[in-house]
């Protein structure tokens, strides 16, 4: 009769390296006095080999390399001049907004732009989430005014318009506090300049505390209004729908009082505009779908929110978790994944592709399609702050500006 042996006996036998054999066989039977007769040898080693792995896809190219501050945003002129920006969230921030010049970041479009005024959130730069060329090839600076988060003041939040030929600010729009909410972070910006006098802009409220939603700006005007206030499209997934992945391992943040929340709690973050202008897409941080809505819904001040909220278009699963959204010319959808180190795009067909797959894209933050036929992307290991690591930052420096080649172009809606 064979003889059985107890579980403890099995685990035993599992760190022989005997583990595949099922409990109660005559195989495991016989094997189980052979380790008994041999329990004081030292296992032998296997020889090591070259194993299988995953395997990068698409060329990235190192642009510039960052040692102080994490940058977020990133764009590019039609000229080739490179603007990034460095949100204020706890690193020695000297200037929030940079321009690469020899591969360096200085200040743009000075020093003294950047120098911050406790007295008057309105006189300059308080903590910039996004830099954005638009079709007319001027800079706007898109600033939060929410240092580490914080609430907002009026003057805070706003966008600021630089001429790139004489780095001069030409223009400063400062949102109402009805519509840049204590509650709200501005996080990005896309334009029409087709639209009234100068053109419109759009922008994410992404804010982890408060209702989400879509800004709209006149640029002629200067006046404001909110779109799509907390809707549902716009709201991160609570933890219980969308665990976020993030190098292999669940993106949390532990809470003093021991609650775990996520670490992607923040609604309507990316944002792109298709080719045509017709539709305005955006995706909450904490979340894997891609939305869509009509951009006319959003400009026509007539319409109630119910309205503009009929011609929301659920574009379907992404992939991952998305940070930055980007459009070109010949009608792709480009999208980070921070779950995947990864950059996809959606064809006209609506069909998803991979553009790069890279472990060295540690949280793909934001993404720039620039007139040279590259694709930009900043790398900034959000992920890694001492935030999400029970208090320990992990990040290691430097942060990295990547492009790779696509071969399209920007859109340019003027």
């Amino acid at each position: 009769m064979n003889k059985k042996i107890s579980r403890k006996e099995f685990v035993t036998l599992a760190g022989s390296g005997v583990a595949a054999i099922t409990l109660g066989s005559p195989l495991l039977a016989k094997s189980a006095g052979a380790k008994t007769a041999q329990s004081s040898e030292t296992p032998t080693t296997i020889q090591p080999q070259e194993l299988p792995a995953v395997e990068p896809l698409g060329t990235l190219e190192p642009v510039a390399y960052f040692n102080g501050a994490m940058p977020t945003g990133v764009t590019v002129s039609q000229q080739g001049r490179i603007f990034v920006n460095f949100p204020k969230w706890g690193d020695e921030v000297t200037f929030t907004v940079a321009e690469i010049r020899d591969g360096q970041p200085v200040a743009y479009p000075d020093e003294e732009t950047n120098r911050t005024d406790p007295d008057d959130p309105a006189a300059a730069l308080v903590s910039v989430q996004s830099v954005v060329v638009d079709p007319a090839d001027r800079l706007w600076i898109l600033d939060t005014g929410s240092p580490l988060f914080q609430p907002t003041q009026y003057g805070g939040p706003k966008l600021v318009c630089v001429d790139l030929t004489s780095n001069r600010v030409i223009k400063k729009i400062l949102f109402p506090q009805d519509v840049a909410l204590p509650t709200t972070y501005l996080n990005d910006v896309r334009f029409d300049l087709r639209r009234g006098a100068e053109g419109m802009a759009f922008i994410t409220d992404s804010a982890e505390q408060g209702p989400n939603g879509i800004i709209v700006v006149d640029l002629a005007s200067g006046s404001s209004w909110r779109r799509l206030n907390d809707h549902p499209s716009t709201k991160a997934l609570e933890l219980q729908e969308f665990l976020p992945i993030v190098e292999g391992r669940p993106f949390l943040e532990h809470q003093p009082d021991g609650t775990v929340k996520s670490g992607a709690g923040m609604g309507a973050d990316g944002i792109a505009i298709s080719a045509d202008g017709a539709r305005l897409y955006y995706c909450p941080i904490g979340s894997r779908r891609l939305y869509s809505v009509a951009t006319d819904a959003l400009a026509d001040r007539s319409l109630d929110d119910d309205a503009v909220a009929e011609t929301v278009t659920d574009e379907g699963d992404k992939g991952g978790g998305a940070d930055g959204l980007e459009s070109d010319a010949a009608g792709h959808i480009y999208a980070t994944n921070y779950e995947h180190h990864a950059i996809l795009r959606r064809r006209p067909d609506g069909e998803w592709e991979t553009v790069a797959y890279d472990p060295r894209l540690m949280w793909p933050d934001t993404l720039s399609v620039a007139a040279d036929g590259y694709l930009y992307v900043t790398a900034n290991q959000l992920h890694r702050q001492a935030r999400y690591q029970r208090g320990q930052d992990l990040r290691r420096k430097p942060y990295t500006l990547f492009r790779i080649r696509i071969d399209a172009q920007p859109v340019l809606l003027r």
